[in-house]
């Protein structure tokens, strides 16, 4: 029997490598002989790093880079092993919380950061890079990102422009003559976990702005200044962004990455399964077991657990999902492949318990739904005895 196990960290119970090993457990203690493939995953978000590394066998690289006030940090990524890819997070060197122990500067917080971790994994010779972004503390369209790139952001006297995202209102070209010519050679992909487009009352300012402390007046004053930087963008390379879906992910870094280098956005779940090779490792799979902390009706807009039931349907290998909760309708989600979902909860428990015995509880519940998967003849044992 082959398992692919391939969930989603459980937050604030189990990283994504820890459910693969509870669930594993389970599944070796119904069928002690069978070849279970552990396949972390998330949905680009925080822990992409981890999970890209543990299923490809990359190489986490520790670079200098700048935080959003441009305060010095060390931030890391990921090489693939053979170094021409590259997974980086937006969140580590441009993150949110990086900068807690400070006011907020929503105007000139900038993504440079992020920028210089890219720029250090093309000079290694990565020509793929996965871009993850989300839990951005800034809201400049990538602007910082793209200027340590090379790009470099001009008003109307040929000045650069200072960091953030409010100096946008007064872009009059961009000049990418300075662009290495490696970068120019890199394929950039996008992760994004919104759908929200770049400017309007939908926008990266509208809707994330006061998250990162924008009041109402700098919540629009930002959406003025992307859109400027949209108008600016599109005249250049004829990709208009402000109305495309995701581009208003991380401050609309996603946007800016379109436009100025050709970026291809994508669901965050879809691009990490290709990204840690989850497609040829359903290769075969008898039963695909996934989840997450919860999986509800939202689960079906791009989580992990739709990516992956997407995957196996395609394959035709049922997929189950195991998560802390699970509340319905998960029509949305059978649509898409999900055979079924299924609870750790043996009884009622507070979230600190179920959070507490994860593990167990997923190795258990993992042991009873593979039995249910069994074929005929294949023989059964339990190493634990009942229960976690």
């Amino acid at each position: 029997m082959r398992v692919v196990v391939a969930p989603d960290s459980f937050k604030g119970g189990l990283s994504a490598v820890a459910a693969c090993a509870a669930i594993g457990a389970g599944v070796r203690r119904a069928v002690p002989a069978a070849e279970v493939v552990a396949v972390p995953m998330a949905d680009g978000g925080e822990g992409t790093l981890d999970c890209f590394l543990g299923a490809r066998g990359g190489t986490p690289v520790e670079a200098a880079a700048t935080d959003p006030l441009g305060r010095p940090v060390t931030a890391r990524y990921a090489l693939s092993g053979d170094g021409t890819s590259a997974v980086v997070e937006l969140a580590a060197a441009s993150g949110l919380t990086l900068v807690e122990d400070v006011p907020p500067d929503p105007l000139g917080a900038s993504s440079a950061g992020t920028g210089e971790l890219i720029a250090d994994a093309v000079r290694r010779g990565a020509r793929e890079v996965l871009v993850c972004v989300g839990g951005s503390a800034g809201t400049d369209g990538g602007a910082g990102l793209l200027r340590a790139l090379g790009l470099r952001f001009l008003d109307a006297s040929g000045a650069d422009l200072p960091p953030g995202g409010a100096a946008l209102a007064r872009l009059d070209r961009v000049d990418d003559s300075e662009v290495p010519a490696e970068v120019r050679a890199t394929r950039f992909r996008v992760a994004c976990d919104v759908t929200n487009p770049l400017v309007g009352p939908s926008g990266a300012a509208a809707v994330f702005g006061p998250q990162k402390g924008a009041t109402p007046s700098q919540v629009r004053e930002l959406d003025a200044a992307l859109t400027r930087f949209a108008d600016v963008l599109a005249a250049r390379s004829g990709v208009r962004v402000h109305d495309l879906p995701g581009a208003g992910a991380a401050g609309g870094t996603c946007g800016g990455l379109v436009a100025a280098l050709g970026a291809e956005p994508a669901p965050g779940a879809a691009l990490v399964a290709e990204a840690v090779g989850l497609p040829a490792a359903l290769a075969g799979a008898d039963l695909v077991i996934t989840g997450e902390g919860r999986v509800d009706g939202q689960s079906a807009g791009g989580k992990v657990v739709s990516a992956v039931a997407a995957l196996a349907r395609e394959r035709g290998v049922p997929a189950v999902a195991l998560a802390g909760a699970v509340a319905g309708p998960l029509a949305g989600l059978h649509d898409l492949g999900l055979t079924a979902a299924f609870s750790l909860a043996d009884g009622p428990r507070t979230l600190d318990e179920l959070k507490a015995e994860a593990a167990p509880l997923l190795a258990a519940l993992a042991d009873q739904v593979t039995r249910c998967f069994l074929g005929p003849g294949q023989e059964t044992r339990s190493e634990a005895g009942p229960g976690p």
